[in-house]
């Protein structure tokens, strides 16, 4: 697992080892039930401190990329389920917002497209 921690980026550090771990677990970089670091041992690696980390970690295991099993470690859990589930919940709460706004589904879409563009840098 590489990850490298840029201080003059926008995003904060533990934004950027959440997203860094994320893409590599979704790409099978790091395969379903790969051992991450501890908390501690990749705060010090990383010359971050370990609430950094931590804060990290919780977000991807909140995300379903990772899971922790008490003194066993953090592994990379199965892709797909927990993050299809979610986003699929982001999707149905954005359709629900954008029909109260009063948008035609075109004008939805597009506005979709758009942010997928700018996150994704496709746009």
């Amino acid at each position: 697992m590489t990850l490298k921690i840029h201080i003059d980026d926008s995003a904060p550090p533990y934004e950027q080892v959440r997203a860094q771990i994320s893409e590599q677990a979704r790409a099978g970089v790091l395969p379903v039930g790969y051992r991450l670091p501890t908390v501690r041992g990749l705060a010090e690696a990383l010359g971050l401190a370990a609430n950094t980390v931590a804060k990290a970690y919780r977000a991807l295991e909140t995300d379903g990329v990772i899971e922790t099993r008490g003194r066993n470690g953090t592994f990379v859990a199965a892709a797909g389920s927990a993050a299809e589930r979610e986003a699929a919940a982001a999707a149905q709460a954005y359709a629900e917002r954008v029909r109260r706004l009063g948008l035609a589904e075109e004008e939805a879409l597009s506005a979709a497209r758009d942010a997928l563009r700018a996150v994704y840098g496709t746009g």
